[in-house]
């Protein structure tokens, strides 16, 4: 099956994966469904803390919690992002100064060369559709 979505009512869809993951998408402000726009803030951030996480529990501990925020520009009435916004929050009081510096440094590094979205992203790629009889 790989990744599909399926329409599940009016304005509403299903996307799913073969190991049985689904989300709930809609148009933008649907209740309790993402719109495609925040499903590829939430790719963005995602990719990122995963990415990220070893560099971040292997310095901070094993047990750190941490929370990745995304935000996007967009023009007013436009139907593209222009930009994606990823913050870490992460408490990294017990670490020192030049400690803080080194792990921002190397969680960068490991974005830039690993995170399969952001890399995407900054590349931009075709986008190619199929519809029957086309």
């Amino acid at each position: 099956m790989g990744l599909e979505v399926q329409r599940d009512g009016q304005h509403a869809f299903v996307g799913r994966n073969d190991r049985g993951a689904e989300v709930r998408l809609g148009r933008a402000g649907a209740e309790g469904a993402f719109s495609p726009a925040e499903l590829l803030q939430i790719a963005a951030a995602g990719c990122s803390a995963v990415t990220a996480e070893e560099l971040i529990t292997r310095r901070v501990g094993e047990d750190s919690k941490f929370r990745v925020t995304v935000t996007a520009d967009r023009r007013e009435g436009a139907s593209e992002l222009d930009a994606v916004h990823v913050a870490f929050d992460v408490d990294v009081s017990t670490l020192a100064a030049d400690q803080r510096e080194a792990l921002a440094g190397a969680v960068d590094r490991a974005i830039e060369r690993l995170c399969t979205v952001s890399r995407t992203l900054k590349k931009g790629i075709p986008v190619t559709e199929e519809f029957p009889g086309a």
